[in-house]
Formats: C-alpha cells, sequence, structure tokens
C-alpha cells in the first residue's frame, strides 16, 4: 500500500515504487544520481527564474493511480496542479508531473519502461524524457506512442510544458565530473 512506500522509506531509507500491491525497489548508480541532480538543478532553476512551479528529485513520490506510485528521477509539477497554488505536506503527492525524466541505469527493461511511460502520461503528464547515459542518447515522449530519440547533439526542449527551456544532451551529460589525470 501506500503507508508501506512510506513507512519502509522511513524505516529502512529505501525507496519503493507501488504497482499492483508489489513493492518496487528503486536504486540508482551514483552516476545516475548525478545525472539526475544536475538535470533537476537545471530545471529548477529554469522553473523557479519563471515562477512555474515545483521541481522533484529521485525521492519525489507520486500516487498516479490508486495503488500506483511512482517516484521518477526528476519531476516538474506546475502550480496550476495545486490547490490555490501551495505545495501540500502530502509524503505522496496525489497528481502527476507534467514532466517525467528517467535516467536509464542497466537494470532498467525496455518493458519497464515503457511501462512507466504508459502510466506517467495515463495519469495526466505531458512530457517524458528518458535519458540513456551509456548510449548518449534520450527518448522524448510527447504522448505515450509517440516519441523522438535525440542523439548526443540533439536538444533537450521543454516544448509546451517549459517553455524556452533548452539543454544539449551532451552538455548534461558531459556535465558529470571525471577525475583529473
Amino acid at each position: 500500500t501506500e503507508r508501506d512506500v512510506v513507512e519502509i522509506h522511513d524505516r529502512e531509507n529505501r525507496l519503493c515504487e507501488l504497482l499492483e500491491g508489489t513493492l518496487l525497489e528503486k536504486t540508482m548508480g551514483s552516476f545516475e544520481s548525478y545525472l539526475a541532480l544536475y538535470s533537476g538543478h537545471l530545471l529548477t532553476t529554469f522553473v523557479r527564474e519563471h515562477q512555474l512551479g515545483i521541481v522533484l528529485g529521485a525521492d519525489g513520490m507520486m500516487r498516479l493511480a490508486p495503488g500506483l506510485v511512482r517516484i521518477p528521477d526528476v519531476s516538474f509539477i506546475r502550480w496550476e496542479r495545486f490547490p490555490e497554488r501551495k505545495l501540500p505536506r502530502d509524503r505522496v503527492f496525489r497528481v502527476a508531473p507534467d514532466l517525467a525524466v528517467e535516467i536509464l541505469s542497466e537494470g532498467n527493461t525496455e518493458d519497464e519502461m515503457g511501462i512507466k511511460v504508459s502510466e506517467y502520461f495515463r495519469a495526466g503528464a505531458r512530457l517524458v524524457w528518458l535519458i540513456d547515459p551509456e548510449a548518449r542518447s534520450a527518448r522524448v515522449y510527447t504522448s505515450a506512442d509517440h516519441c523522438e530519440v535525440l542523439a548526443e547533439n540533439g536538444i533537450l526542449d521543454g516544448r509546451d510544458v517549459l517553455p524556452g527551456f533548452q539543454v544539449r544532451l551532451r552538455d548534461l551529460i558531459d556535465a558529470v565530473p571525471r577525475q583529473a589525470k
């Protein structure tokens, strides 16, 4: 249940998503975590500057439907989705993201990500980015069945969800620090 999602987080500091009564542990490698955090930083800077809403990180739990809790690596939610444009104090938000960002790691499967993309859009998302740092590419979804594949020179664009936001995929991936030689 949603209560189990919150309790396992509080008790064991583990993030789990909820799918059809099953808890699925959400894991992320350090490289992917940094990339998610940096993406969130870029989005937060833009969103705050334009007073558009909020950006959540990799522990921002969202109830997309009864019995379905997902935790995008980064998400943007516009103020209009919140009553009185105020941030609720709920542990699990009962709102879908306008933008969901997932940083792919070797453990993610094509089927798993397809299911997540469909769930996001069924719940009301308007844009989903699946960023694959290993392949240096991204899939940009504007609906559950419409995807554009970006190579590393492509531009991640906020489209009508975050008008004016743009970042070159290569610049995003290459922002992860490397050890000096």
